[in-house]
């Protein structure tokens, strides 16, 4: 654990650079619905992940699933049945997103199947929501609109879906998040400046509008975004592997047109490249 601001430490030269992202029960015959980049879905099992020890590194996703060559894992859902109520939610690069309910990912194949239809675009984010949510997606250029999930009307698999946000020239959809009562935005830029934000301060609006100003991103584009509560933690790596751990409660809650305070010292030719919520 460091304090905000440091230079981190390497993290990429060992094993060390994995960390947990996100915890969930399931018993084993539940579903695992993993999305990637390519906008297909694959699943398993949970009895099909091997059951190790607590001390143990576990068996690569990637191993267990039939990928197509350069495909990366965007996100991962577990489903207890496909004929729950509750919607998938998939937001593009290029600010599209597609609503389809759970049941029309109810017959797998080998090697996945369509989820979205990309044309060229690429899948950023998965969420599982209930049908009355409220989802908030921020741009690369500091924009960021919130409105209602059922906005978006539900779709089959396999459609383009239509426009969650107007992005301006050159910019691109780079999160999506459900709102949470009680929770912060955390917003961090590529080069390690990054702020809290109450969820208020996003009026609710229409899908498709340009939105609101997220960050005074003038240095460096964000890098991603995600709902923190004060008790969660916060791992932040650069491309260069160097890895800083901090507690949320350390970055201040700030407007939305901040600039935010140093998170993290990046050195000169290097970038963040992720951050994840440790709870």
């Amino acid at each position: 654990m460091q304090r905000r601001g440091g230079r981190g430490v390497i993290g990429a030269e060992t094993k060390s650079e994995e960390f947990v992202t996100d915890v969930f029960t399931a018993s084993t015959k539940d579903y695992l619905l993993f999305f990637t980049d390519k906008g297909k879905a694959h699943w398993l099992k949970v009895y099909e992940v091997p059951a190790m020890g607590k001390a143990s590194r576990g068996k690569s996703i990637v191993n267990m699933l039939q990928l197509e060559q350069d495909e990366k894992m965007t996100g991962a859902i577990p489903v207890k049945s496909f004929d729950a109520d509750g919607f998938i939610v998939l937001v593009t690069k290029s600010g599209s997103i597609v609503r389809m309910p759970i049941r029309a990912f109810s017959n797998p194949r080998k090697g996945g199947i369509k989820a979205v239809n990309l044309k060229g675009d690429s899948l950023v984010a998965a969420r599982l929501t209930d049908g009355n949510q409220e989802l908030l997606v921020a741009t690369k250029y500091g924009k960021a609109i919130r409105f209602q999930e059922n906005n978006v009307r539900a779709s089959n698999r396999g459609t383009m879906g239509v426009k969650a946000i107007t992005l301006e020239f050159n910019d691109e959809l780079i999160s999506m998040d459900v709102v949470k009562t009680g929770s912060t935005l955390l917003t961090i830029t590529t080069q390690g400046y990054g702020k809290r934000t109450e969820l208020g301060e996003y009026p609710l609006q229409r899908r498709g509008g340009k939105g609101v100003k997220n960050i005074e991103a003038r240095k460096g584009g964000v890098c991603c975004t995600t709902t923190v509560s004060e008790d969660d933690e916060l791992l932040v790596t650069t491309k260069d592997g160097v890895v800083i751990r901090i507690p949320t409660s350390e970055i201040r809650i700030q407007g939305r047109s901040t600039q935010g305070v140093r998170i993290m010292n990046v050195k000169a030719g290097d970038e963040v490249a992720a951050a994840a919520r440790i709870t």
